[in-house]
């Protein structure tokens, strides 16, 4: 089974999307996330958290990553299949996904 790092990109910032006064869009967002990260069960490894670009990071950038995720998929398919009808592309996000190699010699 292969394992995921799952970037979440966006034109604006995590940053700035979470300065969103609007309590029920924020619930909103919220909910829609867990109805995904029910949806795909076992298959995350680490649901992940937002992150936010420090210092020395292109501040002429078009696009940031928000968040990430990890995830475990038997195959590509089941892949492309975990990710439909993600919220982060409902919203106009991008996802960008990174196969984590293991290392020799350390398992």
């Amino acid at each position: 089974m292969g394992k995921y790092l799952v970037l979440y990109r966006s034109t604006v910032s995590a940053a700035e999307q979470m300065q969103n006064p609007d309590a029920e869009a924020a619930a909103d967002g919220m909910k829609a996330w867990m109805d995904w990260a029910q949806k795909a069960g076992d298959a995350i490894v680490d649901l992940g958290t937002p992150t936010q670009t420090v210092d020395g990071a292109d501040p002429s950038a078009s696009s940031f990553i928000g968040g990430y995720s990890i995830v475990e998929a038997d195959s590509l398919a089941a892949l492309d299949a975990l990710f439909e009808g993600h919220p982060h592309l409902a919203w106009g996000g991008t996802i960008e996904v990174l196969e984590l190699l293991s290392i020799p010699g350390l398992g």
